[in-house]
């Protein structure tokens, strides 16, 4: 591997760590979400609606 070509692999790399970033930011709000609804009703979303069990 040349310089150049490790050079471009760590541009894509980083390049590539802002989307599984925001991925993972997400994932943490969603799952925060379900958490204060569990919390708050007693309830989790599973899909689009909101299911609140027995």
């Amino acid at each position: 591997m040349e310089v150049s070509d490790a050079k471009k692999l760590k541009a894509l790399e980083a390049e590539n760590a802002k989307p599984k970033k925001l991925l993972a930011e997400q994932m943490t709000d969603v799952s925060t979400l379900n958490e204060m609804l569990e919390i708050f009703f007693g309830g989790t979303v599973q899909g689009d609606a909101l299911w609140i069990g027995p």
